[in-house]
């Protein structure tokens, strides 16, 4: 093994930060472009089921594992009535829908998306609508969703063939009220009332469930963390989560600085938990408000060609962004970011999972690929689960165009007690010199190598098509391991994941 390019890590099965919950490794659905008409649901295409979901899609969805997906919005939930979406189709109504400018047919609502999610194994993250409505729309499609019978909207709902109640656990209350693109926007003072209200009126139907706020729409607003701050002083005994949400692009074309833009998610990240810490003290509060990112990817590809569709058509391709490798290793790092924060981010969608900024690609009566971020979100999502540790680094470091000592490793360590399996989640941030790791692992006794999975590609704008798929994994990684020390070689630009197990 050998490189000019030194890193070390200390990783000790006592330097815990906390249980992974596994829902950081959920997703998004909106109403939005293709992502659930031509996405997950298309009647007419040879792979559907016999409710039009595409199997094709269902079983690459299946492989990530994703244990909660947030529906149905996103923008498109502040000006959505619920009921539009159920009962029978033929009498759902066609609605402009307003976030996109685009019209929305109904085919898919509440309980056709449940269905689908069992389909998919995943929980279902219901939104309700504190743009353009409020307490009441909300309170209802709770009772409709989850009360068992003998009330008016859990009656319609056995009404529509649900007899038993849906049980959905996780709820937000609205979507990035702090945008002035959001139909109905509000001050902080104004969502932080309606929030709170619609909160009490929610655990007053069904007590069990979970609430997110709505944080700021990224770490750039003008009010942020004001916002939080307000918000959660009206908020804070009534729900358990606040939301953060935050988008990367590559704007400058500058690789070495865009694939560091983990920092600033992680200074984002800091910064949120400082806010909540800073109104449970000054509320003397015994509870612990954790966070839910619940919309973060790579978005930029595609904003010039949706600039260019007209408006109200339906299912046109939005947000269709075709990401390449240099896109695949910053997802890498979010997703080690948040991992790294495990003790505090419990939730996370990707956003989101078909066609729209996604993972997965379909052509419409044609086939569904893996685009280049799948990967990372594959592994991390497969084996990221166990207990997060603090993996003690000593990396070189480099500045960029916004950031400074930006360590050219990044990496997230798992254990899984269960299983007797140590993950090592490592970039290699540098452009052209491989890293070689030391890492010192006898904390783990009569441990092997089982595998060293590398995502590299000599081009960082290399994409994946249908049927061409260039940026995939291999498992010829190099590494040893010898008496609890690890040595790794991690090629330039790439991500890895070594596993090691119990012998």
């Amino acid at each position: 093994m050998s490189g000019n390019l030194k890193a070390e890590m200390l990783v000790d099965k006592e330097y815990q930060v906390a249980k992974v919950d596994n829902r950081i490794y959920g997703s998004f659905i909106e109403h939005l472009g293709r992502a659930v008409y031509g996405g997950i649901y298309e009647p007419n295409h040879p792979e559907s089921d016999e409710q039009g979901f595409r199997k094709d899609v269902l079983e690459l969805v299946s492989q990530l594992q994703v244990p909660i997906i947030r529906y149905p919005g996103g923008n498109m939930v502040s000006a959505y009535h619920w009921e539009d979406g159920v009962g029978p189709k033929e009498e759902r109504p066609r609605r402009t829908e307003l976030a996109w400018r685009t019209i929305e047919t109904n085919d898919v609502g509440t309980n056709e998306f449940v269905d689908w999610a069992k389909k998919a194994k995943a929980e279902v993250m219901m939104a309700v609508n504190l743009g353009t409505r409020g307490i009441d729309a909300a309170r209802n499609l709770l009772e409709y969703c989850n009360h068992p019978s003998g009330t008016r909207w859990s009656d319609l709902r056995i009404k529509h063939g649900y007899e038993e109640a849906h049980h959905i656990k996780t709820w937000c209350l609205g979507n990035e009220m702090d945008g002035p693109w959001q139909v109905g926007h509000k001050t902080p003072v104004e969502y932080g009332r309606i929030a709170a209200e619609t909160a009490k009126a929610m655990r007053l139907v069904d007590p069990t469930i979970e609430l997110v706020a709505c944080g700021s729409s990224n770490k750039d607003m003008p009010l942020f963390p004001e916002w939080e701050a307000i918000t959660l002083d009206h908020t804070y005994e009534y729900v358990d989560y606040i939301s953060l949400h935050q988008y990367y692009g590559n704007y400058e074309d500058d690789t070495a600085n865009y694939i560091a833009k983990s920092l600033a998610m992680d200074d984002f990240i800091r910064t949120v938990i400082s806010t909540c810490d800073y109104v449970k003290a000054k509320k003397r509060s015994k509870k612990r408000i954790n966070l839910s990112f619940d919309e973060w990817n790579v978005w930029y590809h595609s904003k010039e060609a949706d600039k260019k569709l007209d408006p109200w058509q339906v299912a046109p391709p939005q947000l269709e962004d075709i990401y390449n490798f240099e896109d695949a290793i910053l997802v890498g790092c979010m997703l080690t970011t948040m991992l790294n924060h495990a003790d505090r981010v419990k939730i996370a969608c990707m956003a989101q999972l078909v066609n729209v900024i996604a993972p997965i690609m379909t052509k419409n009566g044609g086939g569904a690929w893996k685009q280049t971020i799948y990967y990372p979100y594959y592994y991390t999502s497969v084996y990221g689960r166990g207990i997060a540790l603090n993996p003690v680094i000593k990396s070189p470091k480099y500045d960029s165009q916004e950031f400074t000592d930006i360590p050219y490793l990044e990496s997230a360590v798992v254990f899984n007690e269960d299983k007797e399996e140590v993950t090592i989640f490592a970039v290699n941030r540098h452009l052209e010199e491989s890293l070689h790791l030391k890492c010192d692992t006898r904390s783990f006794e009569n441990y092997k190598i089982i595998e060293h999975v590398v995502l590299e590609h000599d081009n960082p704008k290399a994409v994946n098509t249908f049927g061409n798929e260039e940026v995939k994994p291999h498992s010829n990684g190099v590494s040893q391991l010898d008496n609890g020390h690890l040595q790794s070689d991690l090629p330039k630009l790439s991500w890895n994941m070594i596993r090691l197990g119990r012998i």
